[in-house]
């Protein structure tokens, strides 16, 4: 078996023992957009969303209690960010044996070499870019697939872009696998395996730019996508040490853009896996300059 095929095995392999974690009963009420979750109390919380979306009780409890938590940490900003928290069941996006630090605030394992970010960071980016419904987002990173499955409830139209192929198809069959239990909010997002430092100019341009991956500039193409008066959130800065930023792109009176830079925790670095880069059908280095 050669490495490619390889890769596709254990690609497979893999989607498999996430299936294994996914409901098993059907998504008992479809997603709108007026579904909101109580909060003011964790066992009203946790029956609601048994009745609704047909989740396993543990898991709901363990998602309560991190979203008080993040609440006090001020990484959740606004009501619907904080339900688009509460409806996403993290539990289907991590590895099996990951699943019972599902809800811990670490970066966990999902192969590759690439990491889920914890709930306290997915929370504060998603904050950040203030998704609004119907606006257009591109996260570049798919990874698990968890961030776009929070976007996927503020916004019905969401892409998403992943460099390393057999993570993109394991990822993908989540989301099939996951829409076929009735999470029909998935449907929301649209997948693509390519190197997103280059973007999806098709499907472009973008209000709210996300990228999950750290690299030492802006990259040129995705400015150029996002449109005057977008958001889009980056960590910038050399491996492993970056800075999480909010850039905005504000364009003048005569029509030339202003782009301005802050950062989302105060100069904090935050570690991310690298912005690596295809060359041909191949990962090879990264996008630093």
């Amino acid at each position: 078996m050669n490495r490619r095929d390889l890769l596709a095995f254990s690609a497979s392999a893999l989607a498999l023992s996430f299936s294994s974690a996914i409901a098993k009963a059907a998504v008992p009420v479809p997603f709108d957009w007026a579904m909101t979750p109580p909060t003011d109390d964790r066992q009203k919380f946790i029956d609601w969303m048994i009745a609704n979306r047909g989740e396993d009780a543990k898991y709901l409890g363990q998602r309560f209690d991190r979203y008080q938590v993040m609440l006090r940490n001020k990484d959740l900003w606004d009501k619907r960010t904080e339900s688009g928290f509460l409806l996403t069941p993290r539990e289907e996006f991590v590895l099996k044996p990951n699943l019972s630090r599902v809800y811990e605030s670490a970066f966990l394992d999902i192969n590759f070499g690439v990491t889920i970010s914890g709930p306290h960071l997915v929370g504060r980016m998603t904050s950040t870019i203030n998704v609004q419904q119907g606006e257009k987002v591109l996260e570049i990173g798919t990874g698990s697939g968890y961030q776009s499955a929070f976007l996927s409830h503020l916004t019905d139209k969401v892409y998403t872009i992943e460099i390393i192929k057999p993570l993109a198809e394991r990822t993908r069959g989540i989301y099939d696998a996951l829409i076929a239990k009735g999470y029909s909010e998935l449907k929301n997002i649209n997948t693509k395996n390519a190197d997103g430092y280059y973007g999806w100019a098709d499907a472009g341009p973008f209000d709210k730019i996300i990228i999950t991956a750290g690299i030492d500039h802006i990259p040129p193409d995705l400015l150029q996508q996002l449109k005057p008066g977008g958001i889009m959130v980056i960590p910038v800065g050399p491996p492993g040490a970056q800075h999480v930023l909010k850039v905005n792109k504000v364009q003048a009176a005569d029509g030339s853009f202003n782009i301005t830079r802050s950062d989302i925790y105060n100069g904090k670095i935050v570690p991310f896996v690298p912005f690596t880069k295809l060359e041909g059908d191949k990962i090879v280095g990264n996008h630093n300059g």
